[in-house]
């Protein structure tokens, strides 16, 4: 029990006892004050963790700021940055992550667009004329004349058509010995199945590309009459994988260390039977062409149960240049063993920090922060690079040296300005260490006109797997998991090279079996998504202008 002492108790003391009970107060009302300001911190870690929470639950994604919200300029220093234009932070769920701008009202459909949805489809021609002799009861001998036709459209769709395709391969042997002959014919896409490359095109496509789980596509199959079990598609998955197009993942492998910049990123994935405990996580690796190089875009996944240095360490053995990257550490320890590696960071994941500190922030008191001007300075930079994107790649450089270097040194310049001014916990603090440890990773694409800005393409070629991932929710071995990783990798690979993926996957699923007996595989180089040796039907139909 705390003990009271009254005025005129304290007034009998002697100066030595008065002292000590002062300083033994004082003790305790410094331990008391830093309880209260622990306290304080956690409670509001916790107040921005549920506010976060809320928000990604029910809230928009987007990082977007309204136009009249855009800043002119700022100081730093004492030095004027301007920032011309109104700014936008991009959505991150936008097809492109330097569109920073608000959309625009909606326009008035162009002329002409229904013909260039349609262009490149085949045309079942269907004619509806009259004849001669009511041609005449209407307008009377030779009083009519034919103008242009009037011309209606519609979509016709076809269902799947299943057939088998019965081969009957002659059988000859002589009469004079056992010596016995067959005629040339095709051999099976795997032995003892029935699977061929059109079926096994259909799974994939399936699966892989719309992320229907097997259970549905068993139930599909079920209805045209196939008894086909998700057992036997598991099988086929990695059967193929292994046998055919793993050959082909490989090569895509090679390629990609000769781009001069690359991307990588990660997800978890649950594998079911991999010799560890139940419920123990995987991960998903993805390394792609750096988004720059669009014309022979390459993605690739590769499945490992960690996330370890040691895994990009192989997969990058051979590789010299330049990986975008997020703030993962082991690509920071991967750089600082060579040489020939360079790791550039990645704004988004900058940006998304500082816009998770914001969203704690009730919205009435947000454009008073701090955190509302540092937004506004990564809009301006967005912006700016946003305006490159057509351009080549000395003309980007030179532009970002010019235009875009000095707001990157603006917003660097502020943070470090105004560092020691933020609390010591909180979304905040995290926001601002992140930015300043990762400085010189993310000043990387102001030194090569071909390094993007962030690290969005690498995590758009994920979302497929992600998409995938909550369908299925789990692959049951690790050899599902290395074939999943294979066909997943050239399933995004003909995406990305504008391919339809069905009739990539049944044209190679028809070819590479030609050559299992090869000694090389440049037999490969026909087969690349960009080949001008592909069937011109494999490829998806440009559109036109619709002008």
């Amino acid at each position: 029990m705390t003990i009271k002492y009254t005025k005129e108790q304290l007034n009998k003391f002697d100066k030595d006892l008065l002292i000590e009970l002062f300083l033994g107060m004082q003790g305790q009302m410094e331990e008391l004050s830093r309880q209260t300001q622990a306290l304080n911190d956690r409670m509001q870690l916790m107040m921005e963790q549920m506010v976060l929470f809320q928000k990604n639950r029910f809230g928009r994604s987007s990082e977007k700021m309204a136009d009249s919200e855009q800043i002119r300029f700022m100081e730093v220093d004492g030095t004027i940055v301007f920032f011309n234009e109104a700014e936008a932070v991009c959505d991150l769920d936008a097809p492109e992550p330097d569109d920073l701008e608000l959309k625009a009202p909606k326009k008035k459909k162009q002329p002409g667009k229904k013909a260039a949805d349609i262009a490149g489809l085949t045309v079942k021609r269907i004619d509806h004329y009259l004849k001669e002799e009511e041609l005449t009861a209407e307008f009377g001998e030779n009083g009519w004349k034919q103008l242009p036709d009037a011309i209606s459209r519609c979509y016709q769709f076809i269902p799947a058509n299943v057939v088998i395709e019965e081969h009957h391969i002659g059988v000859y042997s002589s009469k004079l010995d056992e010596h016995m002959i067959k005629a040339p014919h095709p051999r099976n896409l795997l032995h003892g199945s029935l699977v061929s490359p059109s079926l096994a095109a259909a799974v994939i496509n399936g699966k892989y590309v719309n992320a229907v789980p097997l259970y549905r596509l068993e139930k599909e199959f079920e209805r045209y009459g196939l008894a086909i079990t998700r057992q036997n598609m598991a099988n086929w998955m990695i059967r193929l994988g292994e046998e055919y197009l793993g050959t082909m993942y490989d090569y895509l492998h090679k390629l990609l260390y000769d781009y001069h910049v690359i991307q990588a990123d990660e997800t978890p994935v649950l594998v079911n039977k991999d010799g560890r405990p139940a419920g123990s996580q995987s991960y998903m690796w993805v390394y792609r062409s750096g988004f720059m190089y669009r014309d022979r875009q390459i993605i690739l996944y590769e499945y490992q149960k960690t996330r370890n240095a040691s895994h990009p360490r192989e997969f990058l053995r051979d590789y010299t240049g330049i990986c975008v990257t997020d703030g993962y550490q082991v690509y920071h320890t991967l750089e600082k063993e060579r040489e020939n590696l360079k790791i550039a960071g990645c704004w988004v994941h900058c940006r998304r920090r500082f816009n998770d500190a914001l969203e704690v922030i009730p919205k009435a008191h947000r454009k008073e922060s701090i955190l509302h001007l540092i937004m506004k300075q990564i809009q301006a930079i967005y912006r700016e690079e946003g305006k490159l994107s057509d351009f080549s790649t000395e003309d980007r450089l030179m532009q970002r040296q010019l235009v875009v270097k000095p707001l990157v040194d603006a917003f660097f310049a502020y943070l470090k300005q105004n560092e020691p001014k933020i609390p010591k916990n909180g979304k905040i603090r995290e926001a601002f260490t992140y930015a300043l440890n990762q400085e010189s990773y993310l000043k990387v694409f102001l030194e090569d006109g071909d390094v993007p800005i962030d690290n969005n393409a690498s995590e758009r070629a994920i979302r497929g797997f992600c998409i995938g991932k909550k369908n299925w929710e789990m692959i049951d071995t690790v050899n599902g998991a290395n074939s999943s990783a294979i066909i997943y990798s050239i399933a995004e690979t003909a995406k990305a090279n504008n391919l339809k993926p069905f009739d990539y996957f049944e044209y190679l699923l028809t070819e590479i079996p030609k050559h299992v007996d090869d000694k090389n595989t440049d037999f490969l180089a026909e087969l690349l998504p960009w080949s001008d040796m592909l069937p011109e039907n494999i490829r998806k139909p440009q559109k036109a202008s619709g002008k």
